[in-house]
């Protein structure tokens, strides 16, 4: 009897098969010497096998009474390799546990190594940890990972990620850099290049879309360190798609960085002297669109050099690029840097005034270098302050409603802390998304960050007025939720 009935041995390595209820010596025949290596321990009474080549064959065991028994082997290679340990740095106030267990498991899945046609999978429905991690804490995850491919061995571990939550202060930024031009793609190569200097943090926006018909691309944002001293780059990331629907993928990225860039939810990227390092690589099949949200800033070294690039999907993401010109297109949208990456304002009202109307999305911001304005205020954070007075001796029932004035439009909203999100609703429709009482003789204080979503078409009104009985928000018939 061998046990187990049948080997299965990865190329190089070995498998050691239990031999039982022989007479004398065993002997061993390979069909196909050149598949596995099989080498008979007479005394442990074990078989060990050798993969060399993947295929298949039998291995026939017999023993002094001519007894014999055939043992089917495969061999092949394992779909790939997963890295034992990892070393994550983080940023965030605290970071929550969705965000640390989603930058373990993306950690792991960018170290482990799959050979060709395999697939990696890690998810973090696997993962157990709870709680947010504060800064300067130290917590340890290890991250299932399996590989799996058609022809091959899984391979299947984890990885032991230490993540490491290091205090860092926020990234104000002074400028933002846009990259929508030329928004489809219809060819690879360089979409927006600039100096990420140390003094001058910076908000970027890119959005892009890779019609049916093209290849499945990749947008890669590589950031090259110019200096001979290592550089750390700290960066918030909020990335949208790849999706059909364009609205859709621009709330996702701006629900996404709104969130990350309170809490300073982001990553610290060590890149050594003259060398590079890929910050993102977004897929981007063909008719998809995708988007992202980033702050950056160089935490210490020297100046580094971003590069937003385009490549097809089957190429690999550090390979060099061909040419430094930038691609052009056919219809002129933004692609450029802006002096004004926020807007802020305080504001007092009365409820015996007339309406308070706030823009969003009003004012094109010229371009600092040659190219288009920036019309509809993509990626400019917008944040309010509004102290709501009522002067009356009774309460007062007011609302603040969404009012899009360019087309249809996605909203997103941190409303005194709140997440407040909108479906796409028409141009010109007003919908509550937030309801306050306010005491007599007395005031509430509203504070609201918002930003303009790509995808959407802007700009949009931000409505504070007396409650007038419509839908309330989140009910049936509601856009917002």
């Amino acid at each position: 009897m061998v046990l187990p009935q049948a080997g299965a041995v990865p190329v190089g390595e070995r498998q050691v098969l239990q031999i039982s209820s022989v007479l004398g010596d065993v002997s061993v025949k390979v069909s196909d010497p050149s598949v596995v290596d099989a080498v008979v321990d007479q005394t442990a009474r074990t078989l060990t096998l050798t993969g060399k080549a993947p295929g298949a064959t039998v291995v026939t065991v017999g023993d002094a009474r001519g007894l014999t028994r055939d043992v089917p082997v495969r061999v092949a290679f394992l779909a790939g390799t997963i890295a034992p340990s990892a070393v994550l740095r983080l940023t965030g106030d605290p970071a929550s546990a969705d965000y640390v267990k989603m930058q373990a498991v993306a950690l792991a899945k960018k170290l482990a190594q799959a050979r060709p046609g395999a697939q990696i999978v890690a998810t973090v429905d696997q993962l157990t940890y709870a709680g947010s991690l504060a800064q300067d804490d130290v917590v340890t995850i290890d991250v299932p990972v399996l590989i799996q491919g058609l022809g091959f061995f899984e391979a299947d571990g984890s990885t032991r990620v230490r993540v490491e939550n290091v205090a860092a202060p926020r990234i104000a930024p002074a400028t933002l850099m846009v990259s929508d031009y030329p928004e489809r793609l219809e060819a690879n190569g360089v979409l927006f290049t600039a100096d990420l200097a140390r003094e001058t943090p910076s908000r970027f926006l890119y959005f892009h879309f890779n019609p049916a018909g093209q290849p499945d691309r990749r947008i890669v944002l590589r950031a090259e360190n110019t200096s001979p001293e290592p550089a750390i780059v700290q960066f918030i990331s909020g990335p949208g798609g790849p999706g059909a629907n364009e609205m859709e993928v621009g709330h996702d990225a701006t629900k996404r960085f709104l969130v990350r860039v309170v809490q300073n939810e982001g990553s610290l990227i060590a890149i050594p002297g003259n060398a590079s390092v890929d910050l993102v690589e977004d897929a981007v099949p063909a008719g998809a669109v995708v988007a992202n949200l980033l702050q950056l800033r160089v935490l210490s070294g020297g100046g580094v050099h971003l590069t937003l690039f385009a490549q097809n999907a089957t190429s690999d993401p550090d390979e060099s690029l061909a040419s430094t010109e930038l691609l052009e297109g056919t219809y002129k949208h933004a692609r450029g840097i802006y002096d004004i990456p926020e807007f802020h304002d305080a504001r007092a009202w009365s409820v015996a005034d007339p309406y308070l109307e706030l823009s969003v999305g009003q004012i094109p911001l010229p371009n600092r270098i040659k190219g288009e304005a920036l019309s509809g205020d993509y990626g400019v954070l917008q944040s309010f302050v509004v102290n709501v007075m009522n002067p009356y001796s009774t309460p007062q029932s007011i609302a603040i409603y969404e009012n899009p004035r360019g087309g249809r439009a996605t909203g997103t909203y941190l409303i005194d802390g709140v997440l407040i999100q909108s479906h796409q609703v028409p141009a010109y429709s007003r919908y509550k998304i937030r309801q306050y009482v306010v005491p007599a003789k007395g005031f509430v204080r509203v504070t609201i960050v918002t930003m303009p979503e790509g995808g959407s078409f802007y700009p949009l009104k931000l409505i504070f007025a007396p409650d007038d009985g419509s839908v309330a928000p989140g009910a049936p018939g509601s856009p917002v939720y």
